[in-house]
């Protein structure tokens, strides 16, 4: 999966940081960091195009509770509440939750919900606060998981951590949509490139059965080499809950 330098763990007063063994607050600080700067880069001006085209195969009537972890200020929350689902995101930075609803014309009531500061307008809610805080009763039941960005941003190292968490919060009946950005190896055929990734594998084989719906083949200008192009595998998957699941989680 794509390697990134970037950390992205998703406050009226600060938020809460939980102490995680192999996770550093110097991920958290920089994140918050980078949206003081308005360091944004990152955040997609535009619905992901492939969020629009394969949520429907999910099938998930109207009224389904969708967790979205990370959020950042991800327009992909308005198009899934205009589907006619709830939405609840969580999101360290209250920069990024404030840019949201001004930038989208709502009127948040906020109220403090245990640790989290709660944003709340209509069908969409934000949590301000440390995703690795959470426990099932702040977010409640829900249906399925949206994950664009979350998983791929985050350090190699804390990606564990993170499914691990995912896994302690997901109801045994509930999926995850998970969009991901891999490098191809370079000597990587098509048909190599388009198998489920070694670290999605890894990650998420204990706790959910994996489908790999979709998978784009891009050719993108690298970054450590303007000059230079690399193959990037744009893949959808659809993880299902396995019944039988391992008490940590995973």
């Amino acid at each position: 999966m794509r390697k990134t330098t970037e950390s992205h763990p998703a406050v009226e007063a600060e938020p809460v940081v939980a102490e995680e063994p192999g996770r550093c607050d110097g991920d958290n600080q920089l994140w918050l960091q980078c949206w003081r700067e308005r360091r944004t880069d990152f955040h997609q001006s535009e619905v992901n195009p492939l969020l629009s085209r394969f949520w429907p195969s999910l099938k998930l009537v109207h009224g389904s509770r969708v967790f979205v972890p990370l959020c950042g200020k991800s327009l992909d929350m308005i198009w899934l509440a205009q589907q006619g689902h709830e939405v609840l995101g969580v999101e360290l930075s209250p920069v990024a939750v404030e840019d949201f609803f001004r930038e989208n014309g709502l009127q948040p009531v906020k109220r403090q919900a245990g640790q989290f500061t709660l944003w709340s307008h209509g069908k969409l809610c934000i949590l301000c606060g440390d995703y690795f805080a959470l426990n099932a009763d702040d977010i409640g039941i829900f249906d399925t998981v949206y994950d664009r960005a979350a998983l791929t941003a985050l350090p190699e190292n804390v990606r564990g951590l993170y499914v691990a968490q995912l896994g302690r919060l997901v109801p045994k009946n509930a999926g995850v949509f998970l969009l991901t950005i891999e490098d191809a190896a370079e000597d990587a055929t098509l048909s190599q490139a388009a198998g489920v990734d070694e670290e999605i594998a890894r990650l998420y084989t204990a706790a959910f059965e994996i489908d790999l719906a979709y998978v784009e083949s891009v050719f993108e200008p690298d970054p450590e080499s303007p000059d230079a192009l690399r193959r990037a595998e744009y893949k959808v998957y659809r993880l299902s809950g396995k019944s039988e699941r391992p008490v940590s989680g995973l």
